[in-house]
C-alpha cells in the first residue's frame, strides 16, 4: 500500500538500551569572537566517524539545557557542541532589545561554518525553528527538531494586540515558569523537583522582538531545506508551549520521520533526569539508521 504523502514517516522501533560502560569524556569550548557567542563541547575521548551534533536551545535557554544529551551521546561516540545564542548563558552579554530572530539565525550559521557542513543540527523549541531555517540556508547532514516552534506556513499569524503584549525583554514568567516548584512539577510530571529548580534557576532573559518574529511567522522554503537531508521530528504530549499535534503536522509537512512521546513535557524531552534517555535513544536510533 502506498504511503499517504501528507503523513509523517513512522520511526522504526527503538533499540533496547543497555547502560554503556563509562567512557572518558573530554570537554572543550569554542568562541566565535566576531559574534560574541560561546559553544560548549563534550567530546568522546577518541575521535570517531560519527557526525558532530550542533545543539541549539530555544527561548531563555543555554548550553545548560543539553548537558544530559551531551553526556549520553559523547559516551556513544558523538561530539556534542551546545551553542549559546547571543546574550545567553556563557555568550557575551548584550542589549536584548537589539536582537531578533535573524540575529539568532546568524549565530547558528556561524556555528555551522565553524564546525563544518557535516553537522547534524538538534534544536529544541524555538531552537528547532532556528535549526530548520538554517537548513534552508546551509547544507547540513541531518536535522532533529524536538518540540519545535512552527514556521509561517503552518501557523496562524498573531494578531497585532498579541504582538504588542510581548515586552522588549522578557523572563520566565512569560512562559509560565515563575510559579512554585511543586506546582510546576504537577504540570510537568516527567520532571523531578531538582529538574524544575534547575530550569527555573538557569533561565535567563530573552529578546521580545525574536518572540514577536516567531509569532508573526518565520518563512521557511521547504524545497530549499537540503534535498535528501534526514529529518526527525519529536513531539511531547504534555508540552504546554508547543503542542504535540503541531510537531506531527510539521513532520508531515517536511516528509520527516516522527516520534511522539505522550508522557513528556517540553523540558522533559531534553533534560528530565528520568525522561531524557528514552528520547535520546530514539535520536540515536535515527542517527544510526542514517549513518550519521
Amino acid at each position: 500500500m502506498d504511503r499517504d504523502e501528507d503523513a509523517p514517516i513512522s520511526l522504526p522501533l527503538r533499540p533496547n538500551e543497555r547502560p554503556p560502560s563509562p567512557r572518558p569524556i573530554r570537554k572543550d569550548e569554542v568562541d566565535i569572537l566576531e559574534r560574541g557567542v560561546h559553544i560548549e563541547s563534550w567530546l568522546p575521548e577518541r575521535r570517531s566517524r560519527r557526525r558532530p551534533l550542533l545543539l541549539v536551545h530555544g527561548e531563555l535557554g543555554g548550553s545548560w539545557l543539553w548537558h544530559r544529551y551531551q553526556e549520553y551521546f559523547a559516551q556513544r561516540g558523538w561530539e556534542g557542541h551546545a551553542l549559546n545564542l547571543r546574550g545567553h548563558y556563557w555568550s557575551d552579554t548584550t542589549d536584548y532589545e537589539t536582537l531578533d530572530f535573524a540575529t539568532y539565525v546568524g549565530d547558528v550559521e556561524a556555528a555551522v561554518d565553524r564546525l563544518g557542513g557535516n553537522v547534524v543540527i538538534v534544536g529544541h523549541g524555538v531552537g528547532g525553528l532556528l535549526a530548520l531555517k538554517t537548513a534552508e540556508l546551509r547544507p547540513i547532514a541531518g536535522l532533529v527538531l524536538i518540540s519545535p516552534a512552527l514556521p509561517a506556513a503552518l501557523r496562524t499569524p498573531a494578531r497585532l494586540h498579541q504582538l504588542r503584549a510581548v515586552p522588549e525583554v522578557f523572563r520566565r514568567d512569560l512562559v509560565g515558569w515563575a510559579g512554585m516548584p511543586e506546582q510546576l512539577r504537577r504540570r510537568n510530571p516527567d520532571l523531578t523537583i531538582a529538574d524544575v529548580l534547575r530550569v527555573q534557576h538557569m533561565m535567563g532573559a530573552e529578546s521580545g522582538q525574536a518572540r514577536r518574529d516567531v509569532l508573526a511567522g518565520v518563512p521557511v522554503d521547504r524545497a530549499a531545506v537540503g534535498e535528501g537531508t534526514a529529518i526527525l521530528v519529536v513531539g511531547g504530549g504534555l508540552d504546554r508551549l508547543y503542542p504535540e499535534g503541531d510537531s506531527e503536522r510539521l513532520a508531515a509537512w517536511l516528509g520527516a520521520e516522527y516520534q511522539p512521546y505522550g508522557a513528556h513535557s517540553h523540558y522533559g524531552l531534553v533534560l528530565g533526569e528520568e525522561s531524557h534517555e528514552q528520547v535520546a535513544a530514539s535520536i540515536r536510533a535515527f542517527l544510526e539508521a542514517h549513518r550519521l
